[in-house]
């Protein structure tokens, strides 16, 4: 048998030393020795360890204690109890810690080399997966965006490319494809860097409060305007600034904007000094401006000043094959932020991601994962654990008909009804949105909701 595997034992009875550096040695183990939970630390600290043979009873630190600070170490080995005052306590307690197994002496040697072997094999196992975690996400993602697809290996080009550049970007995509992380991507690529990234989402401030966050203002501008404000673009001054849901701007406002990126000056809400700035604008939206502009909602020469490069982010639904990816890359960080052990996606339960159509993209991805590391009470999740509607998502659009006669106004009825709640669910129940979405005006959508009874959750 051959084995470059160094274990070590941590034992203060010199007699027990010898016997266990003998049955290891003779297994072609490498094997090294300490007397105390002190020394055992050091060592462990210094050398890479495969496995340590710990005893719990040791003359200057009880051996859970070595236990615990042995996985605060970096490349931390398969730990095995060893101790001749067993309880059933200890060995709970000793587990819990994440101890890979627990004998009481006097042992049987075949069994203790069989656990050996096995945590060994574990630890490996363990090692392979982190390794292969970190080539898929080496490989396939660009400053914490996944994707192996040819739709996001094109994003990722786009982005080398144009980051290092001075031009506006305007980055399209559904709501949850992650265009605010493509924007920080693109930040961290380029000459900027260092500088400020600052984002805002412009749907979520009401217009007259906007004018005065993008470009500050002076003392008096208006009520309550007791100081003299930056704003945003003077904050960002020699970095980026990200301006998201840009279509929800005002016109007023747009046509400031529009100076800004021309001029690169602008003047703050009630000033009369012009204000000098170099700023990257990366501007993103969720629907298309040019329809935008043919309804006149958008100025046509904005449009074309944020349209010098355009990043287009594919929807989820788009790009399946990226799901497996994203699902590892999500049990990763929620299992590691909720401090579980490893923990693996059931076959099945990937086949009904993969099969899901993810109106919410890969930001509702992201919530179900974490939903599901945290209910899971084993380290396999299974698909139990998804909300319902990903389990058993709503029929498609197309109707099966039997032989019997069917009410056309019943099945165009619900019909309607699935659209509207997938159109609300999408855009987090905001009805101007939704009707946007769906190509009717508000005032109808609304009664359409009276109609069909919708009520928000």
């Amino acid at each position: 048998m051959k084995t470059n595997e160094k274990i070590l034992v941590a034992d203060d009875e010199e007699i027990m030393r010898d016997v266990l550096s003998e049955l290891l040695s003779s297994e072609s183990y490498s094997v090294d020795v300490a007397e105390n939970g002190t020394r055992a630390l050091e060592m462990i600290r210094n050398r890479e360890y495969g496995a340590v043979l710990l005893d719990l009873m040791l003359p200057d630190m009880d051996g859970l204690q070595v236990l615990e600070a042995i996985n605060g170490t970096e490349n931390r080995p398969e730990v095995i109890i060893i101790t001749a005052f067993a309880s059933i306590e200890r060995a709970i307690k000793a587990t819990k810690l994440g101890a890979f197994d627990f004998f009481e002496k006097p042992f049987k040697n075949d069994k203790l080399l069989l656990a050996i072997k096995n945590a060994l094999e574990h630890r490996r196992l363990l090692e392979e997966n982190r390794r292969l975690r970190q080539t898929l996400h080496d490989r396939y993602s660009f400053h914490n965006i996944i994707g192996k697809s040819t739709g996001m290996q094109q994003v990722f080009d786009l982005i080398s490319q144009a980051a290092p550049r001075r031009s506006t970007i305007l980055i399209q995509g559904e709501s949850g494809t992650g265009k605010e992380l493509v924007a920080k991507a693109i930040h961290a690529s380029s000459g900027r860097a260092e500088a400020s990234f600052i984002a805002i989402n412009c749907g979520n401030i009401p217009s007259e409060l906007l004018e005065s966050e993008l470009f500050g203002h002076v003392r008096g501008a208006f009520t309550g305007a007791t100081s003299a404000k930056k704003g945003l673009f003077e904050a960002a001054d020699g970095g980026t600034l990200f301006l998201d849901e840009v279509t929800t701007i005002s016109l007023e406002i747009q046509s400031k904007l529009l100076r800004v990126i021309q001029e690169r000056e602008f003047r703050r809400l009630g000033g009369l000094d012009n204000i000098k700035v170099d700023v990257r604008i990366i501007a993103a939206t969720n629907t298309d401006l040019q329809t935008a502009v043919r309804q006149g909602i958008f100025r046509e020469d904005l449009y074309y000043r944020l349209n010098v490069i355009t990043i287009q982010i594919p929807p989820l639904r788009e790009r399946p094959q990226d799901i497996p990816l994203l699902t590892d890359w999500f049990i990763k960080k929620y299992g590691d932020e909720n401090q579980r052990d490893p923990l693996a996606m059931d076959p099945s339960a990937m086949k009904v991601l993969i099969d899901y159509r993810w109106p919410g993209n890969v930001r509702e991805l992201e919530n179900v994962i974490e939903r599901a590391v945290v209910l899971s009470p084993h380290t396999t999740i299974t698909a139990d654990l998804f909300p319902k509607n990903i389990s058993t998502p709503p029929p498609d659009t197309a109707f099966l008909l039997s032989e019997e006669p069917v009410s056309l106004k019943d099945k165009v009825g619900r019909f309607e009804k699935t659209l509207i709640l997938a159109a609300l669910e999408k855009t987090g129940w905001n009805q101007k949105k939704a009707a946007r979405l769906l190509s009717v005006n508000a005032t109808t959508l609304n009664e359409k909701l009276k109609r069909l009874k919708i009520k928000e959750p």
